[in-house]
């Protein structure tokens, strides 16, 4: 790319084709078989805020802040790389976030003030939700449509909130406050009644969509803010990209990621994605450029014989047998992390730890009940 990867998009119908978008208004169509690009298409005068494959993985849509959405076919009809876009819609205002229905022909849009369901048949938008929290008009950044309940989206806006909404009956259903504004959202493909969530705040977090008022677990480790977020298609695992410029992955189950990736090249992530079969991460960046990671960096890759299997079989054995052992579990979890990163961390758990003797000593000198 000629400038920041901004967005990226994986087809749910195959396993080859791929989607980027760029800063300077660009979209690529990319064959992960041969890592090689298929088409450059200029498709926007502003940045590309969000790509998106439709049901079939025969189209694609893209949307950008000049308000400006468009449809646009994987394969041209005369064969060739040169693209036009199939139809075209335009709003006022600038377009944060894109995402299709899973069932049905119909895609939502997220602009500055409201949120939009269109279908490619009309010219239009078949439904507009202007106000979607007690006459709040605060731009949407994200939206998300569900996995399983079809007429429900997520969205995350910026007054630091993220709430469910029905578009059956136009009826707002939950609502929840974080601390910083959400940069990304994302539903578990397994258990769709979970959600995790990337924030400003430097954390990432999961949510069950009956219980809103407090997250699941919270995610630590990034020492800047989360920008991105994909899950694999196990759903017992997920990936977060951050502007500390570090990729992590991390268990659903534990706190702490279970690796780490960084590169001294790598800049801010900005988006990030898992491939269908799960064994490989796809990260854009501020530095124009796309790079693809194994999702288990010490996985052989091509076709293994049997005892190369048995072997690793073996050693997977041998660390869960003794993962318990201090020795055993500080060689497994050790990273390389880069000086940054570590300072960083360090400075956090030293801010963390004052603002707690802070707070005792509040409670400690001060009056019966003034603080708690």
């Amino acid at each position: 790319h000629g400038d920041s990867v901004t967005c990226s998009a994986v087809s749910h119908r195959s396993l080859a084709p791929f989607l980027s978008g760029s800063a300077d208004g660009t979209v690529k169509l990319w064959d992960l078989m041969t890592r090689t690009e298929v088409a450059r298409i200029e498709a926007h005068t502003r940045t590309v805020n969000a790509v998106c494959f439709d049901l079939s993985g025969q189209a694609f849509y893209s949307c950008s802040d000049d308000g400006r959405i468009h449809r646009w076919n994987v394969h041209t009809d005369d064969g060739t790389t040169t693209h036009s876009p199939v139809v075209s819609w335009r709003i006022n205002g600038s377009l944060k976030s894109l995402d299709h229905h899973h069932h049905d022909t119909t895609f939502a849009t997220a602009s500055d003030e409201s949120v939009q369901i269109w279908s490619p048949t009309r010219t239009t938008p078949i439904a507009k939700y202007d106000n979607l929290w007690n006459n709040s008009a605060d731009t949407v950044n994200v939206v998300r449509f569900h996995p399983v309940e079809h007429h429900v989206i997520a969205t995350c806006s910026a007054d630091r909130g993220i709430g469910l909404h029905d578009t059956r009956v136009n009826q707002d259903l939950k609502k929840t406050i974080l601390s910083m504004r959400s940069n990304d959202l994302q539903w578990n493909p397994m258990e769709p009644m979970i959600f995790c969530v990337a924030n400003e705040d430097y954390n990432a977090y999961t949510f069950d969509m009956r219980k809103l008022n407090r997250p699941t677990r919270i995610y630590k480790g990034h020492t800047a803010a989360v920008m991105s977020a994909s899950w694999d298609k196990t759903g017992r695992e997920f990936a977060t990209g951050s502007y500390d410029r570090t990729l992590r992955i991390f268990n659903v189950s534990e706190n702490q990621s279970r690796d780490i990736y960084h590169t001294k090249r790598m800049q801010r992530i900005m988006t990030i994605q898992y491939t269908m079969d799960s064994k490989f991460l796809i990260t854009g960046s501020d530095d124009s450029n796309l790079r693809l990671w194994k999702a288990k960096s010490n996985e052989e890759l091509g076709q293994l014989t049997s005892r190369q299997e048995a072997a690793q079989q073996y050693r997977s054995a041998l660390v869960k047998k003794y993962q318990h052992l201090p020795e055993v579990r500080t060689i497994a979890r050790s990273r390389k992390i880069p000086k940054v990163i570590r300072n960083q961390t360090n400075q956090a758990r030293i801010q963390k730890e004052s603002q707690a003797r802070k707070q005792a000593n509040r409670v400690k000198y001060s009056k019966k009940g003034e603080h708690k």
